[in-house]
């Protein structure tokens, strides 16, 4: 944290200096050029950090080397505006290396009522979209003044939480290591930002939560399984929504648009710091409910699992984050009314 709050000034000097900066358009909402390359000081310190505590573990150097490719990604992509197609390739890459290379696999999952599932020839596949999946997640709620970096800490301090709790200390010094790391730039990073961490940090955090999570939760029980999903609920619940929601406008999956959680969240009345501080609390609904998981009964998993659920389908209805027309809660709650 000390590295990181003592550099991040230094970025912010060589990024004007290198003229990286984030230029206002129709999906962002500052209005003056912003420095980037945040993720720069990120990543050094927790390198530093990585040298300090020298954390052992089977899949150490593939992930560092997959992290160093991720980072290296996202900084000409940050100066050059690479490709979205350049973008995925290189991503894709990364995780083909880290699941062969590396060995890194999810292989099967043991049912909460007995026997267990073997992914066989699709465990590679289930940990290649994984990775990839929430490498882009981090990347898409990365949209206001300390969003991503917020969102990414919640998840990684509850991450090493749980690592201590199942005595994975691997992934508890990685997780913790890069929680300090992140929470020193959140510093400069919070509204109003001094320096965005762009595509540099938002890819690095996002590959590195997921190769984390996978790593401290792999063949595991169904209900421990949904832990990561919950952890990183906000990002990939938004992504998924997303997707859908380009699906059923006929739009390219890769096309930017001004729909993602936190632009509804302003189009509703929130300040750009309510629309932070509501999604950090919505993170920390999400990671509460993961630490329950792990220690309540399955019957206990599944409401807490239903609980959940339903609070984010009221969100997405009222805050139509698809579309006007998609309310299937609210519809069925005013038929329900309309009985005599």
């Amino acid at each position: 944290m000390l590295v990181s709050l003592l550099i991040t000034p230094v970025m912010i000097k060589f990024a004007g200096w290198v003229k990286a900066t984030d230029k206002p358009d129709f999906r962002k909402v500052h209005t003056a050029p912003i420095p980037t390359l945040g993720g720069l000081a990120i990543f050094v310190s927790f390198l530093i950090g990585v040298l300090i505590l020298q954390p052992a573990g089977d899949y150490h150097v593939a992930i560092l080397t997959g992290a160093f490719v991720i980072v290296g990604l996202g900084f000409f992509d940050d100066i050059f505006n690479l490709a979205a197609k350049t973008k995925f390739i290189t991503q894709l890459a990364v995780a083909l290396f880290v699941v062969y290379w590396g060995g890194l696999q999810m292989e099967f999952i043991n049912l909460p009522f007995g026997g267990e599932i073997e992914f066989g020839f699709f465990s590679s596949i289930v940990t290649i979209l994984w990775i990839v999946g929430v490498t882009n997640a981090i990347n898409l709620i990365d949209g206001l003044d300390g969003l991503a970096a917020g969102v990414s800490s919640i998840a990684l301090l509850t991450l090493a939480v749980m690592a201590v709790i199942m005595g994975n200390v691997y992934v508890a010094t990685m997780a913790f290591i890069l929680f300090f790391s992140t929470s020193g730039f959140l510093r400069y990073n919070f509204f109003p930002a001094k320096i965005f961490m762009g595509d540099t940090g938002a890819l690095f955090l996002g590959y590195m939560i997921g190769v984390l999570a996978l790593l401290g939760f792999k063949n595991v029980t169904v209900i421990s399984f949904i832990i990561p999903i919950f952890i990183l609920g906000v990002p990939i619940t938004d992504t998924l929504i997303a997707m859908i929601r380009r699906f059923i406008n006929k739009q390219p999956l890769s096309s930017p648009d001004s729909a993602h959680l936190h632009h509804r969240l302003i189009r509703a009345g929130f300040t750009h710091k309510q629309t932070v501080l509501f999604i950090y609390a919505l993170s920390a609904m999400f990671c509460i409910s993961a630490i329950l998981f792990s220690m309540t009964t399955v019957w206990g998993s599944i409401v807490i699992f239903s609980i959940t659920l339903l609070t984010m389908q009221v969100l997405i209805e009222n805050l139509e984050m698809i579309n006007s027309d998609y309310k299937p809660l609210t519809n069925f709650v005013k038929l329900l009314r309309q009985r005599p």
